[in-house]
């Protein structure tokens, strides 16, 4: 049986990879948690040169934030396949938001069962 750290360890791995396939860099940091139905992946340090100046104004913000909600929308179902694949669940929904403040990324996946209560500590 899988252990939870271990799971979460393979899924930020397996995000960070599919981040450099499809953007070019991954994120500085990844922590993935696994929360009862959910799968959340916190990505640290995901803009490039290039977003952090335009996020210093407020068009460039929006812009970042629109850019990245495309790209997302583009991308989102590989994200939802990793989880699948790797959690052996169905996700039902996911959901992602970026902060152009802190540079973070938030994905959250809900997944058709109770993972967390699967897995050993």
């Amino acid at each position: 049986m899988a252990t939870k750290k271990r799971l979460e360890a393979e899924l930020s791995e397996a995000f960070i990879k599919l981040q450099r396939e499809l953007i070019g860099r991954g994120p500085q940091e990844t922590r993935t948690y696994i929360v009862e139905d959910m799968v959340i992946a916190r990505f640290k340090g995901v803009l490039t040169v290039e977003e952090k100046h335009l996020v210093e104004h407020d068009n460039g913000r929006k812009l970042v934030k629109q850019m990245r909600q495309i790209l997302r929308e583009m991308y989102g179902e590989k994200f939802e396949d990793v989880v699948e694949k790797l959690a052996n669940c169905h996700v039902l929904t996911s959901h992602s938001d970026i902060s152009t403040r802190s540079g973070e990324r938030i994905e959250v996946f809900v997944l058709d069962r109770n993972l967390e209560k699967e897995l050993t500590q």
